[in-house]
């Protein structure tokens, strides 16, 4: 499988699946939850309150782990393990762009001050059980 095939399909498993696990560094070990995923190319954002503990342990260590795309069917479902570094965004763009009805249950609105996005660019990006030739990393 060459390079744009890979990015092809790490771009459709980002795509299609939404729901996913993102670790952070919590006192130095894993801390992990799920979270809704959204991106733009490579790039990975998931809406978050400034208030969690989250925030709090990518100020303090940026180093993300994010599993996105098993789709619990069984062996063979292709997915992503992405490692990078996070960062938080407040960008009023960025949260209309992502905004959702869905968010309500959290949020007052885009506009909420407690609203902030997390930005992880990718260092690593593994696509597993994507065939016999898998997993590959997509070379950044």
């Amino acid at each position: 499988m060459n390079q744009q095939d890979i990015k092809q399909k790490v771009l459709d498993v980002l795509e299609h699946h939404k729901v996913g696990s993102l670790a952070t560094v919590q006192k130095g070990k894993p801390h992990s939850r799920y979270m809704t995923f959204f991106h733009d190319g490579l790039t990975i954002y998931t809406p978050t309150s400034k208030e969690t503990h989250k925030t709090e342990e990518i100020e303090n260590n940026p180093n993300v782990h994010i599993l996105l795309g098993y789709d619990c069917e069984g062996f063979g479902d292709a997915y992503v393990e992405v490692a990078g570094k996070a960062k938080i965004n407040n960008s009023a763009e960025l949260k209309d762009k992502i905004w959702s009805s869905k968010l309500e249950r959290w949020f007052d609105g885009k506009d909420d001050p407690n609203l902030v996005i997390l930005e992880i660019q990718p260092e690593d990006i593994r696509l597993m059980n994507a065939g016999e030739k898998t997993p590959v990393s997509l070379e950044l």
